[in-house]
């Protein structure tokens, strides 16, 4: 019977325990997590801050007490791991509630400690950050108790947007501003133009290369030399990798502190495997290094992993063929979607571009609304390299059917033969996606 221990009890680390569990109903397995949830929607607590989801519950998706239960598996919270000793395949740990530092041993580990957010180093009891439930829950509270009326956010990636789409929403007074003029990193940067069009339509302050200088209680002076009063600021300011404490291991980590892993999410060291946000994986189509703080490639992980752990040894190993990361957000009326490397890594590619805007149904029928496909490709092998779309409707339907083109290996001129679901509420005769095949023959 082996021994394994998960470190992270979020979306990776609680999704490859229960999937061990599913297929090893004998491994003895233990969950450290150093904060107080475990199992939790983190992509939800924008929507639970802004009261689309009324009910706090739905954001849990399981307890220790649960795990226990149903899956014979033990979670501890408030444990941290404070230190890999990968020559004796021990884990220290530390109980934030009564302050003991133990050891536990291992057969199998598998780290999943995530990123924190970035701090700005304010003193301010005004100031939060949205990374977890705990965040989510202190904020509400400072929301209740100080009856916030105004709001600022600093930073502009998808995050920040969706918590000041949801404090507006919530008739909260808010202001956006960003340290430089590149908001929304994912998405080309001009395509992003309809998102300060939806903030103008609101009359919701923005500036951009902005930063904050001073906070001292409401006020908040900028680098700009304004001063202006908020009753609560959000930042989030990016993301940095829970790794210090691994540092005195030989585990291999990059510059930037991810944990690099093969295509079975191995790492250097022997029986230890890495997932989630903290991982430096590589591109599905590219085959480049890349590190993608989404949700699908940790759950993808955790199946993985659990079925390499519990298969026979004489079975071939299952493997992972990268990410692409496939994204969208909401912004107040629009979405914007990109799938693919990034736009400041299509320089590293001889690449070419085609670009269609056309209603996302038929014209004549009620609603129709203008909708942007760009595709880049490779000149030379006519492979995808990177897409973005933007609509009020429809921008997530071709997002998710260039994903499947690229893992369908299929050339941008291929477009042209994929038969779309027609009818004049949905799309039209030539789809977008078909436009961009047949514009791409020109080129």
């Amino acid at each position: 019977m082996a021994k394994i221990i998960v470190i992270g009890a979020v979306a990776g680390g609680a999704t490859v325990a229960s999937q061990i569990r599913r297929l090893d109903p004998d491994s003895d397995i233990t969950v450290y997590e150093k904060d107080r949830d475990m199992s939790f929607a983190n992509c939800g607590l924008p929507y639970y801050l802004g009261e689309v989801v009324e009910d706090r519950d739905m954001m849990l998706s399981a307890t220790p007490d649960q795990f226990k239960e149903k899956k014979h598996i033990t979670v501890k919270t408030y444990h941290e791991a404070i230190e890999l000793n990968d020559s004796k395949k021990t884990i220290t740990i530390k109980n934030h509630e009564t302050g003991e530092i133990f050891e536990d041993a291992y057969d199998k580990l598998i780290l999943s400690p995530g990123c924190r957010a970035r701090h700005l180093g304010f003193q301010s009891d005004r100031v939060f950050t949205l990374r977890n439930l705990v965040d989510t829950d202190k904020i509400e509270d400072f929301i209740q108790k100080e009856n916030v009326q105004s709001a600022l956010i600093v930073g502009a990636g998808y995050v920040s947007l969706e918590i000041l789409e949801n404090l507006y929403n919530r008739n909260i007074e808010t202001t956006l501003i960003h340290r430089s003029d590149h908001i929304n990193k994912s998405m080309d940067r001009d395509l992003n133009k309809v998102i300060f069009d939806e903030l103008e339509k609101r009359n919701i302050p923005y500036r951009l290369n902005e930063e904050i200088a001073d906070i001292s209680g409401r006020e908040v002076t900028f680098k700009s030399g304004k001063t202006e009063s908020y009753d609560l600021v959000i930042t989030g300011v990016g993301i940095e990798p829970n790794s210090d404490w691994l540092k005195s291991s030989s585990l291999k980590l990059n510059e930037k502190g991810y944990i690099p892993v093969n295509e079975y999410f191995e790492t250097n060291l022997d029986d230890v495997y890495a997932l989630g946000d903290v991982i430096e994986t590589f591109y599905r189509h590219t085959k480049k290094p890349t590190s993608v703080t989404l949700a699908w490639g940790a759950h993808r992980a955790a199946a993985l992993i659990a079925e390499n752990i519990t298969s026979n040894s004489s079975s071939p190993k299952a493997t992972f063929k990268g990410l692409l990361g496939t994204n969208i957000v909401k912004m107040f009326d629009y979405a914007l979607g990109s799938v693919g490397v990034s736009e400041s890594e299509l320089s590293n590619y001889d690449y070419d571009v085609v670009e269609q805007t056309q209603k996302q149904h038929a014209g004549y029928y009620p609603s129709a609304e203008p909708l942007t496909l760009r595709v880049y490709f490779d000149k030379v092998t006519r492979k995808i390299l990177r897409a973005c779309a933007v609509g009020k409707d429809g921008a997530d339907k071709r997002i998710d059917i260039i994903a499947t083109a690229i893992i369908g290996d299929l050339t941008v001129d291929e477009l042209r033969d994929i038969e779309i679901a027609y009818a004049p509420p949905f799309s039209s005769p030539k789809d977008i996606v078909n436009m961009i095949g047949y514009k791409a023959q020109s080129k």
